[in-house]
């Protein structure tokens, strides 16, 4: 079965070539592309690739960091690729299974194929074979003082983005919790959960209305009154929501 894999890199070019050093083997199926920025964590998870060739610099949010709020649950295998020889060591601490080193030879490329190779049968992963469901949080706990305060995701309104931390706004409460918006996603049932921009994630059952303004840009209300803009790409939101 073909090993299905993703390119994310800022650069064009280098994202051309490693497609055309893939072109040639039969066994690898290039399942999409990504300049990556705040939307390749949700590019991953829809692809499901077995592979990610993965740019270490990049403008928006560097490929350390990608890989470290991936989900555990079915985590793609990750080469590196990276112009600074400094990051040999902390892409093997990230556990990615290699790294390639700008501008690498075609030979070099193909010893670490060949790692992706042994990696896969060492574990007998099967591509693209059924994968085990992923168990969704239904609770969340929250360390307060010297107690610990359990919510229900299906309490939870929306989240809001803070940096390194997140707000659980659940009504009149909110909630704050230390853990990136991105790695909180993963975790979370996308049947009931929605992002629809870098700094917010909406719980489905809780929206009421889809505003458009006269300059074209979208906002969601929520039951309680709270209007939220909507910065991703409209057509996702809108399938998900079955609006169009």
């Amino acid at each position: 079965m073909a090993i299905r894999t993703l390119i994310i890199d800022d650069e064009p070019l280098a994202r051309q070539r490693i497609r055309s050093l893939l072109n040639g083997e039969d066994d690898v199926e290039v399942v999409g592309e990504s300049s990556g920025g705040h939307g390749t964590l949700e590019t991953i998870r829809q692809l499901a690739p077995d592979l990610v060739f993965l740019d270490v610099q990049m403008p928006e949010k560097d490929g350390f960091s990608i890989l470290k709020d991936m989900p555990v649950e079915n985590r793609p295998l990750v080469v590196f690729i990276t112009a600074f020889e400094g990051h040999a060591l902390a892409a093997f601490e990230a556990c990615a299974l290699d790294y390639l080193l700008k501008p690498f030879k075609p030979a070099r490329f193909r010893q670490a194929l060949a790692k992706v190779r042994d990696r896969l049968k060492t574990t007998e992963i099967k591509t693209p074979g059924p994968r085990p469901p992923i168990n969704h949080l239904q609770r969340i706990v929250i360390r307060h003082a010297e107690r610990m305060l359990i919510v229900k995701t299906e309490e939870i309104d929306w989240i809001e983005s803070a940096s390194n931390y997140v707000v659980l706004h659940c009504g009149k409460t909110n909630h704050i919790l230390r853990e990136t918006l991105s790695s909180l996603e993963g975790s979370l049932s996308p049947e009931q959960f929605l992002r629809i921009s870098r700094f917010s994630i909406v719980n489905i059952d809780r929206l009421r209305e889809l505003k458009q303004s006269p300059e074209g840009d979208y906002t969601v209300s929520l039951g309680d009154g709270v209007d939220l803009p909507i910065t991703r790409g409209i057509r996702e939101v809108l399938d998900r929501l079955e609006f169009s």
